[in-house]
């Protein structure tokens, strides 16, 4: 199949465009750069002055839209957080004015979301069929992005919206921040420890985004977790074990809350979020386990 991709030379990005590449699909990036055709990756320019990637887009099978700020860079200023929330805005109406533009659209466009947007909770569990909204930055920021993605099934595009976890890499995302104090023996319980993490390994992810891709009948939210969440003890435990350190410093929310303000939620508050529809549809997990995770990403 022939797919085009926004972000793909981000995190998960590239884990997808290196899965796509072994599974013999074609790749096309959206790009601002101006890059030659290497790997057998083809980069389009998009969102640049003159641009016009819908030309060279023709013919795809399907659209992965993970463009956007991270929400890890920096602190969440007033700045910071328009520019969240206005790359994701901005880089989906560009997605939907190209499959607009297409005379043959493609068949799905998979848009990338984020399980922030349920609400924080020690103890509710949420799915698929929830319909409970935060009402936080990040939840809003989701909301907003998930509603202007829909509007692709006004040209006859299935439309189906990944809700991310903590994606787990060894040199990207959150691990590493993560694993740092490990690796300096202060390592410790993040805030109380009692909230959740939802995680997964970033292969699984990218192989979820394929699934959603082939599945003819997934539509809407899928939650991209593993199915075993942990709480946010157990979760570091298992990186000190993985790492061969101790667990013993804990790190306080005040504390959190005084160095990283507003973005200390996302270490402080968590959801426990489930895959029901990956599951549902017959999707299986690589890395369904912390510990195997872990010893995968540092074996």
């Amino acid at each position: 199949m022939k797919m085009a991709i926004t972000g793909g030379t981000g995190f998960l990005g590239s884990a997808l465009t290196e899965l796509l590449l072994a599974k013999g699909h074609e790749v096309l990036i959206l790009t601002r750069s101006n890059k030659a055709t290497e790997r057998g990756i083809t980069y389009v320019q998009w969102l640049t002055e003159g641009a016009k990637p819908e030309s060279q887009l023709e013919g795809i099978d399907a659209i992965v839209n993970l463009a956007g700020t991270s929400i890890n860079d920096g602190m969440w200023t007033d700045k910071q957080k328009k520019k969240i929330y206005d790359s994701r805005v901005s880089a989906t109406k560009e997605v939907l004015r190209i499959i607009t533009a297409l005379e043959n659209k493609p068949e799905v466009l998979v848009n990338a979301s984020a399980i922030g947007i349920y609400p924080a909770s020690e103890h509710k569990t949420y799915t698929e069929a929830d319909r409970e909204y935060g009402t936080d930055f990040l939840a809003e920021t989701v909301l907003a992005w998930e509603s202007l993605a829909e509007q692709a099934k006004i040209d006859g595009v299935r439309t189906a919206y990944g809700r991310f976890g903590i994606l787990l890499g060894k040199d990207d995302g959150a691990l590493p921040l993560m694993a740092l104090p490990y690796k300096l023996f202060a390592g410790g319980t993040v805030g109380t420890g009692r909230q959740w993490l939802s995680w997964i390994h970033v292969q699984d992810a990218a192989r979820a985004i394929l699934f959603a891709i082939e599945q003819h009948e997934l539509s809407g939210p899928f939650n991209v977790t593993a199915p075993n969440p942990q709480r946010m003890k157990a979760f570091g435990k298992e990186i000190a074990r993985a790492l061969g350190r101790p667990h013993w410093i804990p790190a306080p929310s005040f504390a959190l809350k005084a160095a990283l303000g507003d973005k200390s939620r996302l270490v402080l508050q968590g959801q426990r979020a489930l895959p029901t529809v990956l599951l549902e549809h017959g999707f299986r997990f690589e890395f369904p386990n912390l510990p195997e995770a872990l010893a995968d990403i540092y074996k």
